[in-house]
């Protein structure tokens, strides 16, 4: 069944869940959220499981219209949200009914953002994952962007109130810390001192698969060329241009460029949200400090979650619960 049309697709419009496991060895990134607590924490909002699929898109969402009724929440950043042209709130839920016209406009403080329907999308699971990876061509709708046009089918709504996120789930402040890298001994101390000592500039040069940064070039001692090997996401990797680039949800799994670091799993999220033209720097931390950081952030989302309160009726029916 055909449950929502999209009448106008925002850049990058996909569907994603949580991704793949298990496919590296045959060439296939997990994909998945760029933000994944901002989709947790669409999921919940609408009363869904953390695993369903939601819509995903960079900088502006679309317009949207549903064949019967479902809550919806919109996460990741600030944007204008409207439905029938009466404003909505982003981390709430609210109700679209069939007939309405749902309009996401532009993020103005993030770069992607989630739209979480109840039930959930529906699409066919490819090798055990929903989400769409474009450089593959699979999962999600035929493995592309969403276009105007399109149709999906979503899973059955079950009863939950009306939820709204009243305590935030803050970003990490301060540098994007790194853990070194497999070959993090190709770059001598002078390359060291510049990649941790110099600011870094977010460039436009960006999709689901990586991020290229502008700044000083860093240059391998030891060359820029190596035998290929894995990657994960967050690997930096450092080609002859001296330019760090660093992989993100769609990456390839095996990459012939020195990998200098690699990006905290608790700073991924927030590098991803970093507006185009933004400056950061880096900071290197052990492994155990990031894998406790990463427990640390896990159980601050499982609170943020928890702290999910229901709306009032009379807080439902005038639309919002007060300004973003």
């Amino acid at each position: 069944m055909t449950d929502i049309l999209i009448k106008q697709a925002g850049p990058m419009l996909t569907v994603q869940d949580l991704g793949r496991t298990g496919m590296l060895h045959r060439g296939v990134s997990g994909s998945g959220p760029m933000d994944g607590p901002s989709m947790r924490i669409a999921n919940h909002l609408v009363g869904n499981d953390d695993g369903q699929a939601v819509l995903e898109f960079a900088h502006v969402g679309g317009h949207f219209e549903v064949a019967r009724p479902v809550r919806f929440a919109v996460t990741g950043g600030t944007a204008e949200i409207t439905v029938d042209g009466e404003r909505r709130h982003g981390w709430e839920s609210f109700l679209l009914l069939p007939g309405q016209v749902l309009k996401i406009g532009v993020m103005r403080d993030a770069v992607w953002g989630y739209l979480a329907l109840s039930g959930g999308i529906e699409t066919p699971p490819v090798l055990g994952a929903r989400s769409t990876h474009l450089r593959t061509g699979i999962g999600g709708l035929e493995g592309r962007r969403l276009a105007a046009g399109d149709r999906l089918p979503l899973g059955l709504t079950r009863p939950a109130p009306m939820m709204a996120l009243t305590r935030p789930f803050r970003r990490p402040i301060g540098p994007v810390r790194v853990i070194r890298g497999p070959q993090g001994d190709h770059f001598d101390a002078s390359a060291w001192r510049d990649f941790l000592g110099m600011e870094f500039v977010v460039s436009a040069s960006r999709d689901r698969m990586a991020q290229m940064l502008e700044g000083p070039a860093v240059r391998a001692v030891a060359g820029h060329d190596i035998v290929s090997d894995g990657t994960v996401s967050g690997s930096i990797q450092v080609p002859a241009s001296g330019r760090p680039i660093v992989l993100m949800a769609e990456r390839q799994t095996t990459g012939g460029y020195p990998k200098i670091a690699t990006v905290a799993s608790i700073d991924l999220p927030r590098l991803a949200q970093a507006m185009t033209g933004a400056s950061l720097r880096f900071k290197v931390i052990s492994q155990d400090e990031a894998e406790t950081l990463s427990i640390a952030q896990s159980q601050a989302l499982t609170v943020a979650l928890s702290g999910l309160e229901k709306k009032s009726d009379i807080a439902c029916l005038r639309g919002g619960m007060g300004d973003e």
